[in-house]
This record gives C-alpha cells, structure tokens and sequence, in this order.
C-alpha cells in the first residue's frame, strides 16, 4: 500500500527488463538473471515501484522464450531458480516489486504436455490443445491465420489432425475448453505466488479461448488492415479476428485467477490485450473481480498526434468504469518510441517530454529498459537478425530485434558494458553515445531528467491518482487537466518540433520544473508559448 491506502501499483511505474539484453554476467552473450541482480540498484535509483521481467522460463527459444517447455524451472541460460529467489529478495530489500510474463495461452512443442498430446488422439493430454480434421481436401479445419504470417494450422502426422498456432508453429495453443488444462495453469500460476512474486504480466491474455465451433473469421476491407506490430502486408490483418481469440469463456477464468490472486497480499496481474476493439477488452477484462489492469498496443502504433492520443484515452475512460489503466509507449514487440514518434533523427529532448506525457495520463505506467536514456531504434543488418517474425517479412517488415539489443552500461566498453565477450544482437554506435555512464556524468541528460521528474510525479496526487480532462487546444498541442482532492494541475506538450502559440480555456499558474530535462515553455495567465517538443505543468489555484 502506498501512503495514501492505495495497492502499490495503482499509479506505479513498472520497468521492463528484456532479460536477454540487460546483463551478461557469464560471458555466453545472453543477459541474465544474475546480470538483473547487478543491477538492480541502478533501478531502484529510476524512482520506479517494480520491474516486470520478461519470460526466463525452460524454452527452447524459438520465440525467446515466449514458447516455454517447464512454467516451474528457469532456463541454464538465464541461471537457475536459486538466482531468481535471490533477485527477488534483493529486488525487495531495494523496495522494488517483482513482475514476471506468464504465458497462459500456448506452449512450446516441446512441453512434456504436448509431446504427449501428439502422440494419439486418445491418451490423457489427447484434448489438452486444440486439435481439428482437415476438411475434406485435406486443408485445415477453417481460414484463421497465425500473426507470424500463414495458417494458424499445423499438420501432425502421428495424429493426422492439425493443431492451432496463433504464433509460431513451435507455440500450440492450449484448449482453456478442458477444465484440466485451467486447473494446470492455475497450479503453474500459483508456485510463482507462492514463491513470492508481486505480480503477473499476462501475456495475450485475451487468447486463452478460442471458438468452439472454430468459425471463420470474417475478411476486413483494406482500408482497416491495421493493428498491433503488423502492416497491410501481413495476411492477418485481412481479417477480423473474433473467433480466434477474444471468446466469452476467457471471463470465467479471470475471475478463477482473480480469485487464485487476492489469496496473496499485494499481487497484481496486467493483462496484455490485443484485439479487435482492444478497448473495449480492456474495459471488460478489468470490470469487476477480474484483472486489476490492462494494457493494449493503441498507443504502441506511429500515430503520434494530439488527436490520436487524447482519442484513445477518452475511449477507453468512456468504457471503463471501475478498472485501471496501465499505459506504455514502448516494449519489446514494437520499435522504439524515440524513432516510432521522432523520426530517424528525434530531438534529444523528445525522450523527456515523451517519459513527462506517458507519467501523466491517469492509470500505471510501464516503461521499457533504455527508454530512460532515450534509446533510439537500432538498425539490425538481416545478416545479425534472431527473430523469425522480422526473418520471415523482410525487408518490408525489420522485426521486432531493433528494440532488443543490449543495454548500452559503459560507452568505452567492450560490447557497451553489456559483455565481455559478445553479444547475441549487435550493440548500434549510436547507443554507445547514449550509455549510462556518459548520462550519468551529464547533469543535463535523460536519465537525470527521467529521474527527476519521477520524483517530482510521487508528489503530485493527481497525476497519481486524480481524474483526467482533456482541453480543446488544437493540433499540435496535446493539453489536460488531472485532479485530485482539491489539486488541479494542468500538462500541456507541443508535439510539434516548431514553437506553438496557445491560448488555455482556463488561466493557470507555472509549475517550474527545473533539472527535468523538459523543455518548458511560457505561461502568461491563459496565454502560453511552447518550443519545439516543449511541456508545461501549470497549477490552477
């Protein structure tokens, strides 16, 4: 609980650590847990309330773990579960709390479970996937399409069925529709909580369930061929995905996990949701005794306008009643914000104004490792690529290794910092410029600017807590109010790189935010002017 009674994550800031890419404490190329433990007290220092750590489960790596074969064991190559029972309470004594992924949805073709299920049609984990004839000519079973492109169907021989894969092929999807199977999880869920953890990250939550009587997906006009970390010329986005994923029986088992997770103090789940109106998902999965909060990808996408962002947040408040939000503007499946919204050449004050507007908007916040030093999106040669999805759709489509290479620690280092012997993605120049120990030594830097203004927010009530307005300024400008028990505070950003001249519907008084990194403008009564990637806090009285 925070000061004020509420759970510690409402209004929390929660780091993302890419395992792979944050520390390699062993010399085999590959972050670790170890390597997180190493660093945990530069994080502490971030002002964040907890990390959430990205999956370090036994894998075979075909999706970096994302694919896991053991939910119980840490994979040899990020340690073991002693190391992780001693990041956690080091994590603790720091007064951070610990997130990590869990993959409810799918597993790896090499989980003991589907080895056996495989096998024949009738032995015990026979209907623990989601397994279908082919029709007649031998095709699959109906038109949906896996997000990494092609069929969701793969052919399995000894079964002569085919099984659902909405990721990679080596991803086989769960059938929720088995009670033993929700059971399992459930149980997979609960050694983690029992071991300590404060948190889940749900990954693609909403795809637990599919539709029973496997209908096709009806085909989208090309016009709304759109969504998350995928282009026009991605075959997924030819349809509307409504019976792949998103079913009516997924509320069911939240609320079995809910009820699983308010046996243990302070332990939050986030879903990550990615669907047809993400929105309006994540105003259901987060209604009553169900998920505490939820996230989606609507401000993960290239649309960097004021219209667009103030669309998404009155949406989504329109349609959430009493759940939380949890916003992020960067992760690991999307390029990086810097170059998604700056361009190939971002104003270095961008990443500031970025880290002020994302810690404003009601609801929790997660940021992604390097995002505080303002991490641009590295250009990975195809030669050096490791993810299949980037593999599979170049040059029209990079992937998603851009956003994964490694934690730039020391500019004059080998690797950056990150190893002493090499790293499993190239480390881009550019990134070196850009390392913590130059931010560090430069009082004038991101970091000291993403530092200061998260210790100014855990002041400010409303922008943890309070309501949100948003005010009619027009484009560029990007203006509300957030209040709370009296206090009103208005943030205003010039999403423009030209000076904007504004007048405010109401009249309001300067916050100086001095050593923020933030490029303030000028405020006189409702009049204000604002450079270039320029914000401004002002205080109603």
């Amino acid at each position: 609980m925070t000061k004020s009674g509420l759970p510690w994550w409402r209004g929390g800031v929660i780091y993302q650590i890419y395992p792979r890419s944050f520390l390699d404490s062993d010399g085999d190329g590959v972050g670790d847990l170890p390597g997180i433990c190493a660093r945990l007290d530069y994080v502490a220092s971030l002002g964040v309330e907890a990390i959430w750590i990205a999956p370090f489960f036994t894998s075979p790596m075909a999706d970096f773990g994302y694919d896991i074969a053991d939910y119980r064991d840490v994979d040899p190559l990020f340690g073991t579960l002693a190391d992780f029972d001693r990041l956690l309470a080091r994590a603790h004594r720091l007064g951070l709390k610990v997130m990590i992924d869990q993959v409810l949805s799918h597993t790896s073709v090499e989980h003991p479970w589907f080895r056996e299920s495989r096998q024949s049609r009738d032995n015990p984990k026979a209907d623990w996937y989601v397994w279908a004839d082919p029709k007649a000519d031998g095709t699959p079973p109906n038109n949906w399409l896996s997000l990494f492109g092609g069929s969701a169907w793969q052919w399995e021989p000894r079964r002569g069925q085919y099984y659902l894969h909405n990721f990679l092929a080596q991803q086989p999807d769960l059938n929720f529709h088995q009670p033993a199977v929700r059971a399992a999880m459930l149980e997979n869920v609960r050694f983690w909580l029992d071991r300590g953890v404060d948190g889940l990250r749900l990954d693609a939550i909403n795809f637990c369930f599919h539709d029973a009587q496997l209908r096709d997906n009806p085909p989208k006009p090309p016009h709304e061929r759109t969504g998350r970390g995928f282009s026009a010329d991605n075959p997924y986005a030819f349809q509307y995905h409504w019976y792949n994923n998103t079913q009516p029986e997924n509320l069911g088992f939240l609320e079995a996990l809910r009820a699983l997770l308010d046996r243990y103090p302070d332990v939050v789940a986030l879903g990550e949701i990615s669907s047809e109106d993400s929105l309006a998902t994540m105003a259901e999965y987060t209604r009553g005794r169900r998920l505490h909060m939820g996230y989606s990808f609507e401000l993960l996408t290239e649309d960097f306008s004021a219209a667009h962002i103030r669309g998404t947040v009155e949406r989504l408040e329109a349609q959430m009643s009493d759940g939380w939000p949890c916003w992020a503007i960067s992760n690991h499946d999307v390029a990086r914000v810097l170059t998604r919204w700056g361009g190939a050449r971002p104003s270095a004050r961008l990443a500031s104004q970025l880290t002020a507007l994302v810690c404003s908007l009601r609801g929790s916040v997660c940021v992604y490792q390097g995002e505080e030093l303002g991490l641009t999106e590295a250009e990975v040669p195809f030669e050096s690529l490791r993810d299949p999805y980037g593999i599979a759709f170049w040059p029209n489509f990079k992937g998603r290794d851009g956003c994964r290479t490694p934690m730039p620690w020391d500019s004059r280092a080998a690797h950056a910092g990150f190893s002493d012997t090499h790293a499993w993605l190239p480390v881009p120049d550019e990134h070196r410029a850009l390392a913590v120990d130059l931010q560090e030594a430069d009082p004038q830097s991101a970091l000291h600017g993403f530092r200061a203004f998260l210790r100014w927010r855990r002041t400010q009530p409303a922008l943890r807590e309070g309501t949100i307005r948003f005010l009619d300024v027009p484009e560029p400008v990007l203006a509300f109010e957030r209040r709370h028990a009296g206090q009103r505070l208005i943030a205003v950003f010039n999403l423009s790189g030209d000076v904007v001249d504004v007048e405010l519907p109401v009249a309001a008084t300067l916050v100086p935010l001095t050593g923020h990194g933030l490029l303030q403008g000028e405020l006189q009564g409702r009049r204000l002017w604002l450079p270039g990637a320029g914000s401004l806090f002002a205080r109603i009285d």
